[in-house]
């Protein structure tokens, strides 16, 4: 039996397996992700098309070893980031929506679901497209038919009839791909080397680059890629069995966010590098001689967008309908579906929108920086690792309303991102993580916040 009373400080409880789709905001009691699953479940998630457009824009600002230097740091910070944030939602069973009511309020996390949402909706719909690009391309190879529109609104509600099966559905879809991504990245990352080494040479390994402020913010432009799963690791850490401890899960995060993201990084780069291409079907077309070979690579890109969006842009949305209109999640993951149809993916797969996206990513980890850095200092410093699940669940309790001091906070750490822009989320952490600090030890108004 599942209960759902919120109110009164009743604490909801799954106290039973959920089935396909069933997922809830209440406490999960029972995890069906064993570390295995869980590694496969970040490894497929994190194989994005974004990461290969990043790639793509460092072209003529890094050169290949930085580029590597830059992923690396980047993906250190994201596997330990993780870690920390998401240690609420492992400890007590907690999504996200639940875990920021204690800094934010029940009406104060609109705020961060806003900020984690309409970014997964955007990539949604962006990698929708590519992956439906692909699927036009293998059925024009095939069978000489092409029509992307088609492809895209058939790719758009096949993700979204797989997304309604909530994590059981994301647990198998990502257990089965993971072999095939894996394999399909190191072939491309081979074939790449192999058709353009010449042109690697020469534009990416013999060229100076640069070590300065461009390749830290190559470091910010890769780690902002996953800052908003950074934000809401508890929906995904929840579902993790509880023996799993906090080294274990930051090497699950290493091994399958780091190869991903250099696969993808480093064949952005090198193949835009060699060939001045940045759409990635255009890319892997011309870099593929082999008819079957494309086929199976195309394939792997269509494919890896599904085990992308799934994970990382369907669930986090769909929890926060859940949580502001209480909408079940089938509902929810539907109406995320419909959404991002409303992106108009097809004007940022254009050559001249690379910048364009790294703009978006440094604006949106602006917002994203200050809040992740209230989180934590709200767990570890304020609450030390102990929340009263009474409390997270009772909307006319102490937690009612807004919190002013994660509101002020936010906006005094997106102004310090705005102004270093390059670095947006590194420059919003101590500002946002002091000042809220501060202000709930000595703003009136946040009292009531601390218990």
């Amino acid at each position: 039996m599942t209960q759902t009373d919120f109110t009164a400080g009743a604490v909801p409880v799954e106290d039973h397996e959920k089935g396909v789709g069933e997922e809830s905001l209440a406490p999960q009691q029972t995890r069906i992700m064993d570390p295995w699953s869980y590694l496969f479940a970040w490894l497929g998630g994190c194989v994005s098309i974004g990461t290969f457009t990043i790639g793509s824009g460092l072209v003529g600002t890094l050169n290949l070893l930085q580029t590597f230097v830059a992923i690396a740091i980047g993906c250190t910070v994201i596997g330990v980031a993780l870690m920390i944030n998401g240690r609420a939602g492992h400890k007590y069973g907690i999504p996200f929506m639940v875990q920021a009511r204690s800094a934010f309020g029940f009406s104060g996390t609109r705020l961060p679901a806003l900020v984690r949402s309409v970014p997964a909706i955007v990539w949604f719909g962006f990698q929708s497209w590519i992956g439906a690009g692909a699927l036009n391309l293998v059925s024009e190879t095939m069978f000489g038919y092409s029509n992307i529109w088609v492809f895209f609104i058939g790719f758009q509600f096949l993700q979204i009839g797989l997304s309604v099966l909530g994590f059981h559905g994301i647990k198998w879809l990502e257990n089965i791909g993971s072999v095939f991504i894996i394999g399909s990245l190191v072939y491309m990352f081979f074939s790449v080397i192999s058709k353009y080494g010449t042109e690697i040479s020469e534009n990416l390994v013999n060229v100076d680059g640069t070590w300065g402020a461009p390749f830290w913010g190559a470091t910010m432009l890769f780690l902002g890629i996953y800052s908003t799963m950074m934000l809401n690791v508890s929906d995904y850490s929840r579902e993790l069995r509880h023996e799993v401890g906090s080294v274990r899960q930051v090497v699950i995060y290493a091994n399958s966010i780091l190869p991903a993201t250099l696969f993808m990084g480093l064949i952005g780069l090198m193949v835009s590098g060699a060939t001045g291409q940045v759409d990635p079907i255009k890319v892997f077309s011309s870099a593929v001689d082999n008819k079957l070979l494309l086929v199976v690579t195309l394939l792997f890109i269509a494919f890896a967008q599904v085990t992308t969006n799934i994970l990382n842009n369907v669930v986090p949305p769909a929890y926060a309908l859940m949580d502001i209109f209480k909408l079940n999640f089938r509902t929810s993951a539907v109406v995320v579906g419909l959404l991002a149809f409303c992106t108009f993916p097809w004007m940022l797969v254009r050559d001249e929108s690379a910048a364009g996206l790294s703009l978006f990513i440094q604006t949106y980890s602006a917002f994203l920086g200050p809040i992740f850095a209230i989180l934590v200092v709200d767990y570890y410093i304020i609450r030390k690792q102990t929340l009263n699940l009474g409390h997270l669940y009772d909307e006319t309790g102490p937690y009612r309303g807004f919190n002013p001091a994660a509101v002020i906070a936010t906006v005094i750490g997106v102004v310090a991102a705005l102004i270093f822009s390059g670095i947006s989320w590194y420059a919003s952490l101590v500002p946002a993580g002091v000042s809220y600090w501060l202000l709930m030890q000595y703003l009136p108004a946040a009292r009531r916040f601390r218990d």
